[in-house]
């Protein structure tokens, strides 16, 4: 069985073709660049590099949110389109999900965060509980000050990751009271090869969907839409 996994809900731009056993091909950037610019460019390379026929994916797994939503709406439309051509189904996989799986069966408390502006982060918390990946808290956003406090609460071991890390890094450190780890580079941000491998989970389960029904899931409004509520609050 082979998946192919993109997310594109950060500055990240990433993709992989994955199967049961292994990593197929992963093509990640970071950088400046437009995800509508590098996505189909890099599958396009992957499938090259390891003379992939894409008839031969059994299914699309996408990151699905929260991020950035003009990255969300890149990746969803890309997903959806491939899954329409391919009549591929499509694996919703949760952003904040994937990252966590980068620390695969770790018992600590893992705790993504993305950087929501405001003083907020887009986060969830994890473990792995007897081997099996625990959703111990959904991917919501939150206040910083009101996630530390949890966690404070919990006092437990926590692994932070994620675009959020260098811009609250100071605040966890004077104000947490548990023991925290950062995440290295090469885990610290999302990976198409993580959202292939916890995809492949979910299809096990048959928590699947057609490209039709897909969308991304941003859990709260945009900037602009949030603008306009609170001008119409004011009048």
């Amino acid at each position: 069985m082979k998946i192919l996994a993109i997310d594109s809900s950060s500055l990240v731009a990433t993709v992989a073709i994955v199967d049961e056993e292994k990593i197929l091909a992963e093509y990640t950037i970071n950088h400046k660049k437009t995800h509508s610019q590098t996505l189909l460019p890099m599958l396009g390379e992957i499938v090259k590099m390891i003379e992939l026929d894409m008839k031969e994916i059994d299914a699309i797994a996408i990151s699905g949110g929260p991020g950035s939503f003009t990255g969300l709406r890149i990746g969803s439309a890309t997903a959806k389109g491939l899954g329409l051509a391919l009549d591929k189904p499509l694996i919703h996989v949760p952003t904040l999900d994937a990252m966590a799986y980068n620390f695969y069966k770790t018992e600590e408390v893992i705790c993504p965060i993305m950087d929501a502006r405001r003083n907020q982060v887009y986060t969830g918390l994890y473990t792995f509980t007897n081997g099996e990946f625990e959703v111990m808290y959904e991917q919501a956003p939150m206040g910083i000050d009101e996630l530390i406090q949890k966690l404070n609460e919990m006092n437990k071991k926590v692994i932070f990751l994620g675009d959020g890390v260098p811009v609250f890094k100071n605040y966890i450190e004077e104000n947490a009271s548990f023991d925290i780890t950062f995440a290295p580079a090469h885990l610290s941000r999302q990976r198409a090869s993580s959202v292939g491998a916890l995809g492949y989970e979910y299809f096990k389960k048959g928590k699947i969907q057609t490209a039709a029904e897909h969308g991304p899931e941003y859990l709260r409004l945009s900037q602009a839409e949030r603008e306009l509520n609170e001008k119409k609050m004011s009048e």
